[in-house]
């Protein structure tokens, strides 16, 4: 009879990451950061089943390691902004499941007070600005956080996240052209999931679906990366880091990632095959990739990440109930936040 531990062994030696590059307890973080986006996502799904949640909701299901990695490779004083896919990168900038929760079901203990949901929530202690509706409209703002770094003098990057079908919006381009021009310090996150809502990357991308190239007309360097991979991710974040804070202007990551939901949860997604979804799942899961990583070392066994994966649900179970308990806006909130004070 062969043992689990063993399948395992089986499994993650056909990958290209080993690990031995990264500590246990650095693989057991990252393990755990993944986890919890997971286990969140799961259970914001079945919220909104539940009715729950209104309005939209867009899950990060799949595509964990490219925050975690992305979060690895960060300072204390770098910024995130991201699309309306934003709950994961919340997660993995440490702002609190509870806080997240209770903003997508609209109630006073979320981030934005029960005024953003899900698409449009704030931390200015954790550095992150959102959590933007608008396809695109988060790249200009993100450059204009790296400018605000280089103005103050910060030793500090912005992140800027963006999706594939977003790279097609003309504002993109724009900021390419002012962050080379500036050398600001930020880095474009392209998310390659494959699909901009429902159009696959070859039917929307004119001759290349080579991404990270889109910056070559204004002299950024870009790379392509595994972003089923956190070690991977990790690895490139740190190189593109080290560029922009080194005064180099932008870079340009495209991570090769995939959903396994739909674009949204009102989407069947039916562009797609159940056989390309499983295909992704059963070879390239972030998270089962890095469970096989440690499950070959002799310090972490079967229980441990079991026992792990409890505690995260605990977490995530805590988050639901708090939000579900936590009260509904003041009316007066309609009134707060709307201007601020210069």
């Amino acid at each position: 009879m062969v043992s689990k531990r063993t399948t395992a062994r089986k499994t993650s030696a056909k990958r290209k990451t080993t690990g031995s590059e990264a500590s246990t307890e650095e693989l057991l973080h990252y393990y755990r950061e993944m986890l919890l986006i997971r286990r969140f996502e799961e259970k914001a799904g079945q919220m909104y089943g539940m009715g729950l949640i209104g309005g939209f909701c867009h899950l990060y299901i799949g595509q964990e390691a490219v925050v975690v990695g992305m979060a690895a490779a960060a300072g204390e004083l770098d910024s995130v902004v991201t699309s309306y896919r934003d709950h994961g990168h919340m997660l993995a900038c440490g702002m609190e499941p509870k806080g997240v929760m209770a903003e997508l079901t609209g109630r006073e203990g979320g981030y934005s007070r029960g005024k953003g949901g899900s698409m449009h929530m704030f931390s200015h202690a954790k550095r992150f600005y959102g959590g933007h509706g608008i396809v695109g409209a988060q790249v200009p703002i993100g450059t204009g956080i790296a400018f605000a770094h280089k103005y103050r003098g910060e030793d500090a990057v912005a992140m800027a996240y963006l999706g594939d079908g977003a790279l097609n919006q003309g504002q993109v381009y724009e900021s390419f052209n002012m962050a080379a021009l500036w050398k600001l310090p930020v880095i474009y996150v392209i998310e390659n999931n494959k699909y901009g809502m429902g159009t696959s990357i070859e039917r929307s991308s004119a001759k290349s679906t080579e991404l990270y190239n889109r910056g070559q007309a204004y002299g950024i360097p870009g790379q392509q990366v595994d972003g089923m991979d956190v070690l991977d991710v990790r690895e490139a974040g740190r190189k593109a880091c080290a560029h922009a804070r080194g005064g180099k202007g932008p870079y340009i990551l495209e991570m090769m990632t995939y959903r396994y939901r739909g674009h949204s949860m009102s989407d069947p997604a039916k562009y797609r095959s159940k056989e390309e979804v499983q295909k992704t799942r059963q070879e390239r899961d972030p998270i089962e990739r890095l469970r096989g990583m440690l499950l070959e070392r002799d310090d972490v066994d079967e229980a441990q990440l079991k026992e792990l994966d409890r505690d995260v649900k605990a977490v995530v179970s805590e988050a639901a109930d708090f939000a579900q308990t936590s009260p509904e806006p003041d009316p007066s909130e309609l009134y707060t936040d709307v201007y601020v004070s210069a």
